[in-house]
């Protein structure tokens, strides 16, 4: 079809739907991108562990406690657990259940602020100084490294949360919060590996 002076319309897409989810939304993608290169770092910061670990005759070095149990053990099976109500969150964002994604990402919420106070103790019961030789510094970094994604994450989830609450919700909201909850797995798949490397690596050798 052609207009005046040369223009020519080679398409109609008007069928075509104003916006959309999952893998046909370019946010997606970027989400995915953000996923692997954070989780590049947090491979490399595992080989940082790894490597120091084959580097010494005895690990944890002589002089050097291995963390408690307890506490990593009640953040795993807390982090485990937000699966669930994560996975809700999911599928009302893909069915657009506005009501359903209003409260699971307040519950999302919530539930990361309540995540830090396992994870608080989990840094006091390390019984070991990050500046006292390479095994603390490595334990200390991969620790900090998680609870910055966790911080992060949580701080995301809060601050969609209100919007959500405060503001008209459409397609693009909805793709958000699929994308979060997306994130919120990673963040947890991401401490799985983690969490064997500080804890049960130590008892290992």
């Amino acid at each position: 079809m052609k207009f005046g002076r040369g223009i020519e319309i080679a398409g109609d897409l008007s069928h075509l739907p104003a916006s959309t989810t999952g893998p046909r939304h370019l946010v997606w993608w970027g989400n995915i991108g953000f996923m692997l290169i954070e989780g590049t770092g947090f491979a490399l910061a595992a080989a940082a562990y790894l490597y120091l670990m084959t580097q010494h005759g005895r690990w944890p070095p002589a002089g050097d406690a291995v963390p408690d149990l307890f506490w990593g053990a009640v953040f795993t099976i807390a982090m485990l657990l937000t699966t669930i109500p994560d996975a809700c969150l999911l599928r009302c964002a893909r069915r657009r259940h506005l009501a359903g994604v209003r409260w699971g990402m307040l519950a999302m919420a919530v539930l990361s602020l309540l995540l830090m106070i396992p994870r608080a103790f989990e840094f006091a019961h390390l019984n070991v100084a990050w500046h006292r030789d390479a095994y603390g510094s490595v334990l200390w970094l991969l620790l900090v490294l998680h609870t910055t994604h966790l911080v992060t994450e949580g701080a995301e989830t809060a601050v969609l949360s209100v919007w959500l609450f405060t503001h008209q919700v459409g397609d693009d909201q909805f793709a958000d919060v699929e994308d979060n909850a997306n994130y919120w797995t990673f963040v947890v798949l991401c401490w799985l590996p983690l969490y064997v490397l500080i804890y049960w690596a130590p008892r290992a050798t």
